[in-house]
């Protein structure tokens, strides 16, 4: 499968998925942890190094992103320029989307995951949306 082709299989699955769907995405950047190693710091200023940190997310409808573009254009108007954004979706249930509640604690549950390292269960796209396999 072509890379960029991921983030528009997403998008038509979560729309054809019988539950409404919220599309979660958590922008992260690189950043360089205080106790740093000298090998640490010469990598992380080469461009491959370095903690991802979150930096804001939010949640989407399937149908309110047109394409990856979309989401970009709209995550460089609301804030810091970032590396990587997560993916995910949430179900709702009896044909509603989730609520407000279920929204927040399922983004500040992602949030603290991609804090921690634990984003193996999220997609990953750079900001060119390609889609990223981060081990």
């Amino acid at each position: 499968m072509n890379p960029n082709q991921h983030f528009p299989q997403l998008l038509a699955a979560a729309a054809a998925e019988p539950e409404p769907q919220r599309l979660l995405f958590v922008f992260a950047g690189a950043e360089l942890p205080d106790n740093a190693t000298p090998e640490q710091n010469a990598r992380f200023r080469s461009g491959r190094g370095g903690a991802l940190a979150p930096l804001m997310c939010v949640d989407k409808a399937p149908r309110d992103l047109a394409d990856f573009a979309a989401l970009v254009s709209e995550a460089e108007r609301a804030g810091p320029p970032w590396s990587v954004v997560f993916a995910a979706s949430l179900s709702g249930q009896a044909g509603r989307p989730p609520d407000k509640a279920r929204i927040d604690l399922a983004l500040e549950t992602m949030t603290a995951a991609v804090r921690d390292g634990r984003f193996g269960g999220f997609a990953a796209y750079g900001p060119e949306g390609e889609f990223l396999e981060i081990r």
